[in-house]
Formats: C-alpha cells, structure tokens, sequence
C-alpha cells in the first residue's frame, strides 16, 4: 500500500508537469492560434501524454511489465487515448452545451483523466509481476 501511496504521489507530480504543457499548449492554440477547443485539446493533450511518459518511465513506476520500451510507449498512448477521450467528452458536456470557461473545465477534464490513465496505466504498464512482452 505504501509503494501505491508513494507511485500515485509521483506520478501525480509527473502529471502536474504534464498538465502545464498541455495547458500551456491549449492556450496557445485556442487563443493565439484560433483553432476550435476540442482540436486543440488533442494536440495539448498528446504534448502532455509524452511529457507524462518521460517522467513516469524515469521518475515514477520502477517496475515494467513489457521489456520492448517501443511496445511501452504504443500501449501508454494508446491508453493516453482513453484519458483524451474521456477529456474531449468532458470538454464537449461543459464547455459545449454548459458554457463554462475553457479553462476552468479543462481542470475538470484533467481530474477525470488523471484517474482513468493512472489505474489503468499501472494495472497495466507499470507493476510487478509477469512480463508480458
């Protein structure tokens, strides 16, 4: 429970750092670039899904269950993918039919992502036991 305790504590910092890159990058392109909010929720979402992954590979979980890094990355994108879809929805609902402020629901997206990427992310990826490729 404590290595639990210790991983959620990192990958939440790991996370906080990722967060400001995707936000960051949501800015620049809804406000300076002018592209629609759910487009460029992907693109900052993706910027902040491979910052997330650098930092949980090298700071974060400590034991792997892939030992191809390749078949690592595909997998914790392709989960990331869970989280963006779970972001783009939440955007869709608060931003899109409840207006409120971009920002202020990314923060919701974010929360809910976070959750869905971290279980799934360790059960997955990240934990002791059998090695899967």
């Amino acid at each position: 429970m404590f290595k639990l305790c210790v991983e959620a504590t990192k990958y939440a910092a790991a996370s906080a750092v990722a967060l400001g890159a995707d936000y960051a990058v949501l800015v620049a392109l809804t406000r300076f670039a002018g592209w629609h909010y759910l487009w460029a929720n992907s693109v900052s979402f993706l910027t902040g899904a491979v910052i997330a992954y650098v930092l949980s590979v090298r700071f974060v979980f400590s034991a792997h269950r892939l030992h191809s890094r390749q078949l690592e990355i595909t997998s914790f994108v392709l989960i990331g993918l869970v989280g963006l879809a779970v972001s783009e929805l939440v955007l869709f609902v608060t931003v899109g039919r409840l207006g409120i402020d971009l920002l202020v629901a990314k923060a919701l997206a974010a929360g809910c992502s976070f959750i869905a990427n971290f279980a799934l992310r360790r059960q997955l990826l990240f934990r002791a036991g059998a090695v899967l490729a």
